[in-house]
């Protein structure tokens, strides 16, 4: 249901002077009549517009982009395909997975030089987390890596040093949950989970460190690093059986030289943690989907602004600039715009140009 907040939002969308929305274009996956897609969007003061695009066999979840402009894409967990997308020339690279491992969301381009995409799996067979090494032109599977736990999701190639995890160490969040082959999504005996944050080394996966919350029901999602405070924001996602601890779980963790912390809990945060991406200036912008709303941080994790996007999703920032999607509208720099009302954006979109 559109509240009168949502039509006020977009209804002040059209009034934003003309300047308010430098043009960007994203690329990212979305609904739209019942049918999936990834394609280019372009995002300047008139709104949000489908650039290009292409139909997918099913629902997409993460997205790399290459140097060249290629767009890597990975199926929604239990995921069976792997797609590099050409948006100049609109050629198509599939690459289907083995039967006995599933993708779990996400996949990334191993940095200059090392000829590699990495993608998060899990063996069907016994549910253990997996990195996939990958060759990059053919993205057929080199060798396997172990991410010492269960249902890996995100990954980010460290920037710089971290404490004694050196720059260029591939960071890994797995989350934790116990899953089957013939549950598929469905989150089963929860009393089991082991969620952890892992540091692994880029050239031959060594294990180089792992943290874990004190809290195991703190699903380990998403990454991203803020250059500011140099620390990595991870977006959580909360499995309590009880739902007041679940309503005001922290959506947010923060590891840095001191090891991985919880933020400080969360009011009204409704537990799940859609996407994060670095705050200008220090912090982090965390998409809250089921309670409507981006909230930016501090380094901390100390909530300082509360910023209404329904079902807030996808997020993206570069330099001093930053983008959040939601069901009814986008954000430029906290500003909303409109989007079309058919188009349902996934929970993750990326900054091409």
């Amino acid at each position: 249901m559109v509240t009168r907040r949502d039509l006020l939002c977009l209804l002040g969308a059209v009034a934003l002077p003309a300047r308010a929305a430098e043009s960007a274009t994203l690329v990212a996956s979305w609904a739209e009549a019942d049918r999936y897609h990834v394609g280019q969007l372009a995002l300047d003061d008139v709104g949000l517009r489908v650039r290009a695009h292409i139909e997918l066999p099913t629902r997409a979840h993460g997205l790399a982009v290459e140097a060249g402009g290629s767009v890597l894409v990975a199926a929604r967990r239990p995921g069976d395909w792997l797609l590099r997308w050409h948006p100049a020339n609109n050629a198509m690279q599939w690459h289907w997975v083995d039967d006995d491992r599933r993708l779990n969301g996400h996949v990334l381009r191993a940095p200059d030089g090392q000829g590699v995409v990495w993608t998060t799996e899990t063996d069907q067979a016994d549910a253990r987390g997996l990195i996939g090494v990958r060759d990059a032109t053919t993205l057929n599977k080199r060798g396997e890596w172990p991410t010492h736990g269960m249902d890996p999701h995100a990954l980010l190639v460290l920037p710089e040093r971290v404490g004694d995890v050196p720059a260029g160490a591939l960071l890994v969040a797995n989350g934790g949950i116990p899953t089957q082959s013939e549950t598929g999504r469905s989150h089963r005996d929860l009393s089991r989970m082991d969620p952890s944050l892992v540091a692994l080394d880029p050239r031959d996966g060594r294990l180089l460190g792992q943290w874990r919350l004190t809290d195991p029901r703190l699903s380990i999602r998403h990454l991203a690093f803020d250059p500011a405070s140099r620390r990595v924001g991870i977006a959580l996602q909360a499995e309590h059986d009880d739902e007041a601890a679940r309503r005001d779980a922290p959506l947010l963790a923060i590891w840095s030289d001191r090891g991985l912390e919880p933020a400080p809990a969360m009011t009204q945060a409704m537990g799940y943690g859609g996407d994060i991406c670095a705050r200008p200036g220090g912090g982090f912008f965390v998409s809250a989907t089921r309670a409507h709303a981006v909230l930016a941080t501090d380094a901390a994790g100390r909530v300082v602004e509360r910023i209404a996007l329904r079902d807030a999703g996808a997020l993206a920032g570069t330099g001093a600039r930053w983008w959040g999607a939601g069901s009814q509208a986008v954000m430029v720099a906290g500003q909303p715009l409109a989007a079309p009302a058919t188009l349902r954006l996934d929970n993750h979109w990326r900054w091409l140009a």
